[in-house]
């Protein structure tokens, strides 16, 4: 009874050898099996369409992103051509001032000589007694 339950070295690598043997058959019998290459063939066409539609997703976002690209360089374009109009404008604004300016200094200036003369004169006067 003793041996009942203890089975000896050779049974026990006898029973490890036959589970060997028979999970060796069994996966022979699996990998012979016409489903398994039909599920592996479906398996690869799945991981091509994935590829394919990840291809598809990168052309896209590549796509994108160029339109992306060429929309923030026709802005910032249109941005320095508006730049260059504001410094243009406002050249222009202090040009006119600076003219303005000029043009009420020489009023000034016509009007202090006008006055000048005017004492000038007015004193010559006086001395002719006129």
């Amino acid at each position: 009874m003793f041996n009942d339950r203890r089975p000896d070295f050779q049974k026990r690598q006898s029973d490890a050898a036959a589970a060997r043997k028979a999970l060796l058959e069994n996966a022979r019998k699996v990998a012979k099996d016409p489903r398994l290459a039909e599920r592996k063939l479906q398996r690869a066409e799945i991981v091509r369409a994935r590829e394919v539609r990840a291809a598809e997703r990168e052309a896209a976002r590549k796509v994108r992103e160029a339109e992306l690209a060429a929309e923030a360089a026709r802005k910032a374009e249109e941005e320095r051509l508006r730049l260059i109009e504001e410094e243009k404008l406002a050249e222009m604004i202090r040009r006119e001032e600076a003219e303005k300016m000029v043009a009420l200094l020489a009023e000034q200036k016509a009007a202090r000589d006008a006055r000048y003369a005017a004492r000038k004169a007015a004193k010559k006067a006086r001395r002719k007694g006129i």
